[in-house]
C-alpha cells in the first residue's frame, strides 16, 4: 500500500504550486479533488494537472469529483441537500458527474468518486428509486469511459450502499472507505465496514474521527490516532483482503496544523504498514 494525499483545485488553482506541495511532503500518490464545475470543464486544465504530476512523478489515483448546490454537512439539512438523492437537485448533479467523468478520463485515471448522499434504506422510497435511475445513467458514461464510479462512504450503513450497488448491477462500482465518515455519521465501526465491501474497496481515505454525539450534528475529525479507527486492525484487514490501492491522507483542516497532521499520519501510516509487509 501507497500512501498519498488529496489535492484540493478549486477556482483558478496554481496547478503546479499544487502538486510541488505535495511532493514536498515526500508524497507521490493523490486523489484530486474539484468541486468548481468551471475548472474541470475548462480546456487543457487536465492536461495541465497531468503534465505537472508526471513531471514529478506523482501517481493520481483518482478523481473526486464535487457538484453544485447547497451542502449542509449535518443530520437535519444535510438528507435534503447532499448529492443525488435529494430529487430538486438531482438531474443537475447528474450532468456535472458526467463532465467529472470526462475530465478523469482526460486525466488518465480509471476511478471517479463522490458522495451520492444519504441513500434510503428502504428500497420502496421514491428516493431510492430516483437515486438508483440517476446512477444507472451515469454508468452509461463511466461503462463507455472504462471507468469505475466510487461511493465515498458514510451518509449510509455499508448494507444499504451493498444494496444500491447490487441493484445498480454494474461491474463498473467500487467503493471509496473513508473510516472516519463511518464514524462521523454513526452509520458503522470501519473495521466491521470492511468485511462487507470486500473486494469492492478500491480506494482507502487516511482519517480519523469519533462518534456523533449531539443529535444533529457530525462526529468530530480528529489527527490520526486521536480518533476511533483502529488503524493497526483496519489496515491489517484491509492487507487480508488483498487490497493493493493506495491510503490517501485527507485532514480536513487549514493552515500549519493541517500540514503536521498529513506529516504525523505519513509516519504513523507508514510505521503500520511496514509491519505488514
Amino acid at each position: 500500500m501507497n500512501i498519498g494525499c488529496i489535492v484540493r483545485l478549486e477556482r483558478n488553482p496554481d496547478i503546479e504550486k499544487e502538486m510541488k506541495n505535495l511532493a514536498g511532503l515526500g508524497l507521490h500518490s493523490c486523489q484530486v479533488v474539484s468541486w468548481d464545475r468551471k475548472f474541470f470543464n475548462a480546456e487543457k486544465n487536465a492536461k495541465r494537472v497531468k503534465d505537472a504530476a508526471e513531471s514529478l512523478g506523482i501517481t493520481i489515483t483518482a478523481f473526486w469529483c464535487g457538484w453544485e448546490g447547497p451542502a449542509f454537512w449535518n443530520f437535519t439539512e444535510g438528507p435534503i441537500t447532499l448529492g443525488l438523492v435529494p430529487e430538486a437537485y438531482r438531474m443537475e448533479r447528474l450532468q456535472t458527474l458526467k463532465e467529472g467523468s470526462y475530465f478523469a478520463k482526460d486525466l488518465g485515471v480509471s476511478d471517479l468518486i463522490t458522495h451520492v448522499g444519504f441513500l434510503p434504506e428502504n428500497r420502496r422510497d421514491p428516493l431510492y428509486a430516483g437515486t438508483l435511475a440517476a446512477l444507472k445513467d451515469l454508468m452509461k458514461v463511466c461503462e463507455a469511459n472504462r471507468q469505475y464510479f466510487l461511493f465515498e462512504t458514510g451518509q449510509e450503513t455499508p448494507i444499504t450502499l451493498m444494496r444500491m450497488i447490487q441493484d445498480i448491477g454494474s461491474d463498473y462500482l467500487g467503493i471509496n472507505l473513508d473510516p472516519a465518515n463511518l464514524l462521523l455519521y454513526g452509520k458503522a465501526n470501519p473495521v466491521d465496514a470492511v468485511d462487507i465491501f470486500g473486494k469492492k474497496i478500491r480506494g482507502v481515505h487516511g482519517k480519523d474521527g469519533l462518534y456523533p454525539t449531539c443529535p444533529g450534528e457530525l462526529g468530530r475529525e480528529t489527527k490520526i490516532g486521536d480518533g476511533r479507527v483502529d488503524y493497526p486492525v483496519f489496515l491489517k484487514k484491509l492487507f487480508q483482503l488483498g487490497y493493493q490501492g493506495d491510503i490517501t491522507i485527507e485532514r480536513e483542516i487549514s493552515g500549519e496544523e493541517q500540514i503536521r497532521d498529513i506529516l504525523f499520519a505519513k509516519q504513523y501510516l507508514s510505521d503500520l504498514i511496514g509491519n505488514l509487509e
